[in-house]
C-alpha cells in the first residue's frame, strides 16, 4: 500500500484530503505544523508528499528544499490557494512534481499523485540500479571482443545519438544499454526499460506513450507512457523486432517530431529523449518479411553494437565464473569455493546456448549442489545433463506412453521458457502456438518461474 504524507496546517484540509485518498487505498499521514511534517518525511518513506505553501512555523518552499537537500526520492506536490505563476514557477524549480491550487479538484488530486508516485517509484529503481551497477557495467571479461564494446562504450555514451545493440539472447545486451546510459550526460536522469516481447499488442501504443482516461475499454484513469516518463532521460526499447507495425509507426514520428500524443488525446507533449534499441532478431530480414519498418530501422540504427556470444568469447568464462560465484555465494549465504583448471576447461568447452545467463544457472546449480572448497570437473560432469540420460530418466519414471509425453513436453517447454528469460511471448513464438496455449500448457503442467 503507497503511503502519503500531508503537511498543512489547516486540519479540516488534511482530514479532507486524507478521506480522499484512503478511499482509493492509500495510507495517509498528516501533520498541521512544519517542522513535525518534516521530520516525519526524514523519519519515514512515503511515496509522496502533498505541502502547503503557508505554513506559519515554517514556509512551505523552505521544508521543499530541505526535502531535496536530503536527496529523498519522494515526490513533492504544492498546494496552495496562492495559485500564482511565481509560486508555480518557484515550486518547479525548487523540485516539486506538480502544483496543485486549492480548493482541490479531486480528480486532479488523484491523478497527480498516482503520476508522482510512479515518478518516486522510477527514481529509486534507477538509484539502485546505479548502485548496482559497477564501474565497468557489470560487462565482464578480458576477450578482444568484450574490450571492443567496452571501448565503444566509451565512445558513443557521451554523444546524444541512437544505439541499436544486436545479439542473442542472455548475451548481456540490457547491461551494454546500462552501461551507455550511466556514462552518458544523462545518468542523473531516468533509465526507462521497456521489454516490447512481453507487452501485447493491444497494449503496447498505451504503455509507451500513455492513454487518457475513457480512451479503450478499461482506461478508467490516465496513465502516464514510458516516453513521457524518460523524458531528459533515456529509454531502453528491448526486443523491438518484436514491436507492432502500428507502434513502429508512432514510435518514428516521435523520433521526427520529438513529441508524443497518449491514446485517446489529442494535445502533442513534447520530449527529450535518447533510445536505445535491442534486438535479437535480424531486422534486415525482418524488414524484407514486411514486419519491420524499413525507416525505423535506419533511425534506430544510428550506431550499431554487435554483441557476441558468449561461444565466441570463451577467454571471458574464467573472469564470469568467478564474479558469478562472488555473486551467488553471497546471496545464498555460502562459503566461496575455488574452481579447478580442469573444471573451468570444462565449463569453458560447452555450447552455450542460453550464453551468460545459461553459465549463470550452471555455476549457481554447481555451488548449491556441490559442498567443497575447491570444484573439479568430476563433480561437475555429473551436473551436466545428456539428452540421452533424461529421456532414460523419463521412460523409468513414466507408467503409461501418455505420461511419458506429457513429463516430456513438460521439460521441453520449461527449457524453452528459461532459454528465452521467461518472455512468454517469445516462448510462444518459437513453440509456434498462440500465448493463451502456452499459458493453458504451463498450468496444466504447474510451469512456474524459478523451477
Amino acid at each position: 500500500m503507497n503511503s502519503i504524507l500531508i503537511i498543512d496546517d489547516e486540519k479540516e484540509i488534511c482530514e479532507s484530503i486524507k478521506m480522499i485518498l484512503e478511499y482509493e487505498n492509500y495510507q495517509v499521514d498528516y501533520s498541521t505544523n512544519g517542522f513535525e511534517g518534516l521530520k516525519k518525511s526524514s523519519d519515514n518513506i512515503f511515496d509522496a508528499i502533498l505541502l502547503d505553501i503557508q505554513i506559519p512555523d515554517i514556509n512551505g518552499f523552505e521544508i521543499l528544499k530541505k526535502i531535496k537537500e536530503s536527496e529523498s526520492q519522494t515526490s513533492v506536490i504544492i498546494i496552495s490557494a496562492f495559485g500564482n505563476v511565481e509560486n508555480a514557477i518557484k515550486a518547479t524549480k525548487l523540485g516539486a512534481y506538480d502544483f496543485i491550487e486549492k480548493p482541490i479538484d479531486r480528480e486532479k488530486l488523484l491523478i497527480s499523485v498516482r503520476n508522482a508516485i510512479e515518478q518516486s517509484s522510477l527514481k529509486k529503481e534507477n538509484k539502485e540500479l546505479k548502485n548496482s551497477v559497477t564501474e565497468n557495467t557489470n560487462i565482464i571479461g578480458k576477450s578482444k571482443a568484450t574490450l571492443a564494446i567496452h571501448e565503444l562504450i566509451e565512445k558513443i555514451a557521451p554523444l546524444d545519438v541512437r544505439v541499436l545493440i544486436t545479439g542473442g539472447n542472455g548475451t548481456g545486451k540490457e547491461l551494454v544499454a546500462r552501461g551507455i546510459h550511466q556514462k552518458s550526460l544523462r545518468n542523473n536522469k531516468p533509465l526507462i526499460e521497456v521489454n516490447c516481447a512481453a507487452i501485447p499488442n493491444e497494449l503496447i501504443e498505451s504503455e509507451l506513450f500513455g492513454h487518457e482516461k475513457g480512451a479503450f475499454t478499461g482506461a478508467s484513469q490516465q496513465r502516464i507512457g514510458k516516453f513521457e516518463l524518460a523524458n531528459k532521460g533515456t529509454i531502453f526499447l528491448d526486443e523491438i523486432g518484436d514491436m507492432s507495425l502500428q507502434a513502429q509507426a508512432k514510435v518514428l514520428r516521435a523520433i521526427e517530431e520529438g513529441k508524443i500524443e497518449r491514446v485517446g488525446g489529442s494535445k502533442k507533449i513534447d520530449i527529450d529523449v535518447r533510445i536505445i534499441s535491442a534486438t535479437n532478431k535480424n531486422l534486415q530480414e525482418e524488414i524484407e518479411k514486411g514486419n519491420f519498418r524499413e525507416d525505423l530501422f535506419h533511425r534506430l540504427n544510428v550506431i550499431p553494437v554487435v554483441v557476441p556470444p558468449l561461444k565466441d568469447r570463451i577467454e571471458d568464462i574464467p573472469l564470469l565464473i568467478e564474479y558469478f560465484t562472488k555473486e551467488i555465494c553471497a546471496k545464498h549465504k555460502k562459503v566461496q569455493p575455488k574452481f579447478s583448471e580442469d573444471a573451468i576447461k570444462l565449463l569453458q568447452s560447452l555450447p552455450y546456448t542460453g550464453n551468460i545467463r545459461e553459465l549463470r544457472n550452471l555455476i549457481e546449480r554447481i555451488i548449491i549442489i556441490i559442498s567443497k572448497a575447491e570444484i573439479t570437473r568430476k563433480d561437475i560432469e555429473p551436473l551436466l545433463s545428456s539428452g540421452k540420460s533424461h529421456i532414460d530418466d523419463l521412460i523409468d519414471t513414466s507408467n503409461s506412453f501418455q505420461e511419458f509425453k506429457e513429463k516430456a513436453e513438460k521439460a521441453f517447454i520449461l527449457k524453452q521458457l528459461e532459454l528465452n528469460n521467461w518472455n512468454i511471448s517469445k516462448t510462444a513464438e518459437i513453440l509456434d502456438i498462440q500465448r493463451s496455449h502456452l499459458y493453458s500448457k504451463m498450468k496444466k503442467y504447474d510451469i512456474a518461474k524459478g523451477e
